[in-house]
């Protein structure tokens, strides 16, 4: 899993528009700090106090924003949804000419960290262990997940059933890809493409329709 950069502030980013009156720190500020945080420590860490002190702002600045720790804890979950599942749904609704090409789709959701978060995926899924309510959302964006990867193959004119299978197939394994952290030259995984979209989709494809996705993982070398 790549290393993880610290979120920008608002206030330090020359991109952002400059901060007017007694505001020093914005709403996604905290939210961008407290991912950070649920990320490198678990939600425990996740505490009002402390952020504010990472921040250099008194807890008022937190209640103009929040209304308490367990909101800030629901807007962490709705902001992974949009990251992660939403990310998913829509890789895997693009208009393809062919199987390969949307499977490819697919994959480019965990080559690139800005469309799907790997670090902040599983941080949500160590909370779910210790709470029900997250669980919850874990198992209807795990099956929201499948469910596009299903409906993906169907449209390229695979047999429900089948559809299914190989949807599941194909996202337990990439997430699992990732569990394991395993380590590899991005060359060395292109070089196993042709087997892994076989086996995957058993349709075999031509060279063209994967040089996009080709071209895309090698710009994102020096990410890995």
């Amino acid at each position: 899993m790549p290393k993880r950069a610290s979120p920008v502030l608002h206030r330090d980013d020359p991109d952002k528009a400059p901060l007017v009156g007694h505001v020093k720190v914005t709403r996604e500020d905290w939210l961008n700090v407290a991912r950070d945080v649920l990320v490198s420590g678990g939600v425990a860490e996740v505490k009002v106090l402390a952020l504010g002190e990472r921040l250099q702002v008194s807890r008022s600045s937190f209640y103009w924003y929040f209304k308490s720790r367990k909101h800030l804890l629901e807007a962490l979950l709705d902001d992974w949804e949009e990251r992660n599942t939403q990310t998913i749904v829509l890789a895997c609704e693009k208009q393809t000419d062919n199987i390969t090409q949307a499977t490819c789709e697919f994959f480019r959701c965990f080559i690139d960290p800005d469309l799907f978060d790997q670090g902040l995926d599983f941080a949500v899924r160590e909370w779910s262990r210790r709470d029900g309510a997250v669980r919850q959302r874990i198992d209807a964006a795990d099956k929201a997940r499948v469910g596009a990867l299903t409906k993906m193959f169907e449209r390229h004119d695979f047999d429900p059933n089948e559809a299914e299978v190989r949807a599941r197939i194909l996202y337990y394994m990439q997430l699992g890809y990732h569990a394991l952290e395993v380590r590899e030259p991005m060359q060395e995984r292109l070089e196993r493409l042709d087997w892994y979209l076989e086996c995957f989709t058993g349709v075999k494809h031509a060279p063209e329709d994967i040089e996009s996705y080709r071209n895309f993982s090698l710009s994102k070398v020096t990410d890995r």
